[in-house]
């Protein structure tokens, strides 16, 4: 048989004082004095004494728990996400219940009510595919922050996102800094994000005089994706220079696709992506990207949901964070004609 799990009254009786004491001393009360806490700590850590979670939200009617979906386990980047939203979670005292929905729509509405049902005082969407309808649903039940897409806006939602148009631009004007014209963008699906920078890298080809030459692949965030659309960028248009994707992820498949045909990066062919995941510094080639402040928007994330539950009439907040270009090692200027021959 299992031995009987030590309870709040072993605890108290053990440390000399009452049930009431040890309740306010675990929940971390200004109430109780530092001689008390030590000893009521003491005897549970040598009981192995621990809460009931259940018991206590029962008790206060608060769970201390935030939710967290994850759009998709496999990109690095929302884990970088989630490091700073944890970190705040974690300084509130309080824990995440994490889910994923796998990037589709039914799946994390499914998902999402399931966290309601355990009563979560939050919900942050580290990227979603909720329409707004379905948004502005689960809004009405508990604040959300939305991380990395900002086109949804209603009561009770705030968002955290990057810049997309602007940063692609930037991205588009790196290659044309070095002397790119044949530059081909791999797009990123048709989510708001992915729009946005199709639209930055439009609208700068156009400003730079080579309206009617832009040349956009659909690709996805993912890198089979960016591989696909780098091998119809080479039988499509082989004189392409240079190409901008719409994500890290998918440009490390096109950067393998590329040197797949036979093209040396940089010296044949330009590669930058957008987002800052951290395992694109590493190895022997680096990726040029637009780098994101992940973490400091899943800290920024974290801070406005604990502001909105404080002050449940607050202003959702709708922040804005530019991107910042890091020249790496998969960028230069294109080849010569002589090059070339």
């Amino acid at each position: 048989m299992p031995a009987r799990k030590p309870t709040i009254n072993d605890v108290a009786a053990r440390a000399g004082v009452s049930k009431s004491l040890v309740s306010l001393a675990i929940r971390g009360s200004d109430r109780v004095s530092d001689e008390s806490r030590t000893a009521i700590l003491r005897a549970a850590e040598e009981l192995g004494y621990r809460p009931n979670a259940a018991a206590r939200s029962l008790a206060d009617r608060r769970s201390h728990t935030i939710g967290v979906l994850l759009h998709d386990l496999h990109n690095p980047i929302f884990a970088q996400v989630l490091d700073g939203v944890q970190e705040v979670v974690r300084e509130h005292g309080y824990r995440t219940m994490l889910v994923t929905g796998d990037e589709t729509s039914d799946r994390e509405a499914a998902e999402i009510a399931a966290l309601l049902e355990f009563q979560v005082e939050g919900i942050i969407l580290i990227s979603h595919d909720l329409d707004p309808e379905r948004a502005l649903r689960v809004a009405r039940e508990c604040p959300v922050v939305t991380v990395l897409r900002g086109d949804i806006s209603g009561a009770g939602i705030a968002s955290v996102c990057s810049a997309d148009t602007e940063g692609a631009t930037l991205a588009t004007k790196h290659l044309l800094s070095l002397g790119h014209t044949r530059i081909a963008h791999i797009s990123g699906g048709v989510s708001e994000v992915a729009r946005a920078r199709e639209v930055g890298y439009r609208q700068t080809m156009a400003e730079s005089g080579l309206a009617g030459q832009e040349i956009v692949l659909p690709g996805d965030f993912t890198e089979a994706g960016g591989r696909r659309a780098a091998l119809r960028v080479w039988e499509e248009h082989p004189d392409v220079t240079a190409l901008f994707v719409a994500n890290d992820l998918s440009a490390l498949g096109a950067l393998a696709a590329t040197q797949g045909s036979g093209r040396s990066v940089p010296q044949d062919v330009s590669i930058i992506g957008y987002d800052g995941m951290s395992l694109a510094a590493l190895g022997s080639l680096t990726l040029t990207t637009m780098v994101q402040p992940l973490e400091e928007m899943g800290r920024q994330a974290a801070g406005q949901l604990f502001a909105k539950i404080d002050s449940p009439r607050r202003r959702a907040q709708h922040v804005r964070i530019p991107s910042v270009l890091h020249p790496r090692g998969t960028t230069a200027p294109p080849p010569t004609s002589a090059e070339r021959q």
